[in-house]
């Protein structure tokens, strides 16, 4: 196998890393661990990757400055082609396609991704295949709320999840529901 290579990036959400490895068709991302409390990316990324080490290239820095500037807000479409998607089940594969599909500014509920893959009961797999999410904001998982138009759940917690629907121009109640009628699925 080849060496596996990281790099850190800074946000306004704080330090993101995308893991990463050189492959026959290029560089290939492996993972992206947004930020955390309490535990710094660089060492969630040398408990999952033991022999990682930092490094970048061109197209990883494009892609981190491209991951910097969705999170600033500016609309980002992201290829699928750099990611290792090889990495995930077939279940979760199916999910992440179909999380990918939704467009900025609208939102879809675990259950309406579920009846769109099939599998009419499956909120809560589809739920579990997003929090495992390797490829989070590539794969744009914030955009999946509960059915109540609560956030549930986000790798990156729930204050990042709101502020990115915001940056997609979505508006929330009081309670802090999601307002909108703008659901894909």
């Amino acid at each position: 196998m080849e060496s596996v290579s990281y790099a850190v990036l800074e946000s306004a959400f704080g330090t993101l890393s995308i893991v990463w490895q050189e492959t026959e068709r290029g560089p290939e991302v492996q993972r992206l661990f947004l930020p955390t409390e309490g535990t710094s990316v660089e060492k969630i990324v040398r408990i999952t990757f033991a022999d990682a080490s930092p490094l970048s290239c061109t197209a990883i820095t494009e892609l981190g400055e491209r991951i910097q500037g969705f999170l600033q807000g500016e609309a980002v479409d992201f290829e699928l082609d750099i990611i290792a998607l090889e990495r995930c089940s077939e279940f979760q594969k199916r999910v992440l396609l179909a999380e990918y599909e939704i467009p900025r500014g609208w939102v879809s509920t675990y259950g309406r991704i579920a009846r769109s893959l099939g599998a009419s009961a499956g909120a809560r797999a589809v739920g579990r295949a997003l929090s495992r999410n390797p490829f989070p904001i590539i794969i744009p998982c914030h955009r999946t709320i509960m059915s109540t138009g609560e956030l549930g759940g986000f790798q990156g917690g729930q204050d990042m999840k709101q502020a990115l629907l915001k940056l997609e121009g979505l508006e929330f109640s009081k309670a802090g529901k999601v307002l909108t009628n703008r659901i894909y699925f």
